[in-house]
């Protein structure tokens, strides 16, 4: 299926149940006094993370998404029943934007927690409410107050630790062929990979991470031009990016020139979406090591990783691979799996910021009535 990364919605909770007017009329009591119940309240919308899911191509189709209505109050001092609240499901990294507002509404991060996107509306009192020693006969009720209504844009952003950065035929997707079980087209022409891959790499049971092949960059990309810029916004969950190389392009231009336009697109990138994916740490993966002389490797791989340190002043480590043969990508598949280990110990020790409880909109707020 065509990887979808964004969608535009409407979501419309429930509105709220109208109280009622009603008086208690029974055989032997002629005075039975007001009796008319609450409505029930609208059901709301959540966005629900489904593990499962991978891509926003659901939303092509359907569109709109309205929660129930709360039902109107009865006689009795019978309360309407509350409108059933709507899950949406999304796929986990899916960030909510309120289109009208340009608001962020929030993340879609865990399945755990759904993501309150359309608050239902309150009910209306019945005439029950209004019942006092001075107004023994109340005709007042209230009606339901509207659930809310939005035009949401669904972002999706790929939930990778591994981000791979680079031209178009560095041979990214031959990597993460070569070290995970995911089967991304491969070919020999620019612009094989249309859309993000994950892959789960596991180099022992229990032990594993994800890696995303990003569609390759050219000069130009923040500005528009090829097709990586559109997916660069998957960068911001990534905890490393690996840089691959091709060593040996067929087109015969510098590695290190590549490196250093691919280092300054993400720098244009962050400045007009503020973005942080130039801060991102780097490594260097050169690629293609295959096609240079046995003999002749050590030398060619010490000689363009000093040029890397000397000209881009780049200071972190240096793997060299060949994709296509496996040859060296068990090596960088430990160093990942332990660079990522120390990562998440260091944030378990970090203090989790709380979580702020915002309180409901002004227009859902109401006054509860109580008897005298």
């Amino acid at each position: 299926m065509k990887f979808v990364d964004e969608a535009k919605i409407k979501v419309k909770a429930g509105d709220g149940g109208n109280g009622v007017v009603g008086f208690r009329r029974e055989k032997y009591i002629p005075q039975g006094g007001p009796d008319g119940g609450d409505g029930g309240d609208g059901g709301s919308v959540f966005l629900q993370g489904d593990a499962n899911l991978n891509t926003l191509a659901d939303f092509r189709f359907v569109r709109h998404y309205e929660a129930e209505r709360g039902q109107n109050g009865s006689g009795a001092n019978q309360t309407g029943k509350k409108g059933d609240d709507l899950f949406v499901r999304v796929p986990l990294g899916t960030v909510v934007h309120d289109q009208d507002t340009g608001e962020v509404v929030g993340e879609v991060i865990t399945a755990d927690t759904p993501l309150l996107v359309a608050k239902g509306g309150w009910h209306g009192l019945g005439n029950a409410r209004f019942k006092s020693s001075t107004n023994r006969a109340p005709r007042q009720k209230t009606d339901g107050t509207p659930g809310e209504e939005r035009r949401l844009l669904l972002e999706l952003r790929v939930l990778a630790d591994v981000g791979l950065l680079g031209m178009p035929n560095a041979g990214k997707s031959t990597l993460i062929r070569a070290v995970s079980q995911a089967k991304p087209k491969v070919a020999d022409y620019p612009f094989t990979t249309l859309h993000p891959n994950l892959g789960v790499v596991a180099p022992e049971p229990h032990r594993s991470f994800v890696m995303a092949d990003i569609p390759g960059l050219i000069e130009g990309a923040a500005e528009g031009a090829g097709l990586g810029h559109q997916f660069l916004r998957h960068l911001a969950r990534t905890h490393l990016l690996l840089h691959v190389v091709d060593v040996a392009p067929l087109d015969e231009t510098d590695p290190v020139e590549s490196v250093a336009i691919i280092e300054d697109e993400l720098v244009r990138y962050d400045e007009t979406h503020d973005a942080d994916a130039a801060e991102r740490q780097r490594w260097l993966v050169l690629n293609k090591i295959d096609q240079w002389p046995e003999a002749d490797r050590a030398d060619a791989i010490a000689a363009l990783t000093t040029r890397f340190r000397t000209e881009l002043g780049y200071e972190g480590p240096v793997f060299a691979i060949s994709a296509l043969n496996r040859e060296g990508t068990a090596a960088l598949v430990w160093a990942i799996m332990e660079h990522l280990e120390r990562e998440r110990a260091s944030q378990d020790t970090q203090p989790k910021p709380a979580v702020p409880v915002n309180p409901p909109p002004a227009s859902h707020q109401h006054l509860e009535w109580t008897e005298d």
